[in-house]
């Protein structure tokens, strides 16, 4: 039964849903290969230079693409504006991988290397990318806050809250950035990455709640339980990612690895995650047991 509802997803797509799911599918099999080849290589998975950026680049776009395309065709946006927005953040997940993947491929640093006119081109593309992405993000989340279309509840929630966080994992993408370069203008290229890096955590926490959390409500709605305890579910949820995402990006701005905090805070981030997997776990299992309607 989920075997057909996920290929039923894929007939009902618009064309470009279906070039944004193809095209995910590619860059997060790019990411497989390159993980496969830094494995196979006994490659560093440390540094600008670590075939790990080409891994994590393609994982990471692949299923933010996808899930992106996915969560927002339910909301209601004309079709003309929705091809164009979603074209452009397809083009730009394509754009970031593939200038990363070039630059780890050319041993040099895909971000805040001005060391050459070619470098530069490629650090300040990456930066462009990122921006597109942004507004792209930008413009799905007012249709989901002002317009949604017709949605359940839970899933409406779900949605809304998903598109959220992902401008805040693509915000505190936009401050490593920033950070980066103007660290990097000072000449000092170590501290550029040393500064950027620190607030990884929280960009790659915030980066797929808008999977996790429409996955939750896609997968209760497969099940006969009422929408009300659907949206109880999904609210839990989102609760408890913005909790982590919460002790995550204290931790980032303040300098603290998430595996040297505090105990107190420590429980309370490995807490939220189970809270949160907890929920995705009901939720894979609940179409197999829930009680049935009676008509």
């Amino acid at each position: 039964m989920l075997g057909i509802d996920v290929a039923q997803i894929w007939r009902n797509g618009r064309r470009g849903e279906r070039i944004a799911y193809v095209t995910g599918a590619v860059l997060f099999t790019s990411g497989l290969v390159h993980a496969v080849v830094l494995l196979a290589s006994g490659g560093t998975w440390l540094g600008p230079l670590s075939m790990r950026k080409a891994v994590t680049f393609g994982l990471s776009f692949g299923l933010t693409l996808a899930s992106v395309a996915w969560a927002t065709s339910f909301l209601n946006v004309r079709p003309r504006l929705r091809s164009l927005l979603l074209g452009a953040f397809t083009l730009a997940c394509v754009s970031e991988t593939f200038l990363v993947t070039l630059q780890v491929w050319r041993g040099r640093p895909s971000h805040f290397d001005f060391e050459t006119g070619f470098d530069s081109a490629v650090s300040m593309s990456l930066a462009f990318g990122g921006l597109i992405i942004i507004l792209v993000a930008l413009g799905f989340t007012a249709s989901a806050l002002f317009n949604p279309g017709k949605m359940t509840p839970s899933m409406r929630a779900a949605v809304r809250a998903g598109l959220v966080v992902l401008l805040v994992a693509l915000g505190t993408g936009a401050v490593m950035i920033a950070r980066g370069v103007v660290a990097s203008r000072s000449g000092d290229p170590q501290l550029a990455y040393t500064t950027a890096g620190s607030l990884k955590p929280l960009h790659a926490v915030a980066m797929h709640a808008i999977l996790v959390l429409p996955g939750v409500a896609w997968l209760l709605q497969q099940s006969d339980w009422p929408e009300s305890h659907r949206l109880r579910v999904v609210w839990l949820a989102i609760a408890a990612d913005a909790v982590l995402t919460a002790i995550i990006g204290v931790e980032a701005f303040t300098g603290v690895s998430p595996f040297a905090a505090p105990l107190p805070v420590l429980a309370g981030s490995g807490i939220a995650a189970a809270v949160l997997a907890g929920c995705a776990l009901y939720a894979l299992i609940s179409p197999s047991w829930s009680p049935k309607r009676t008509y």
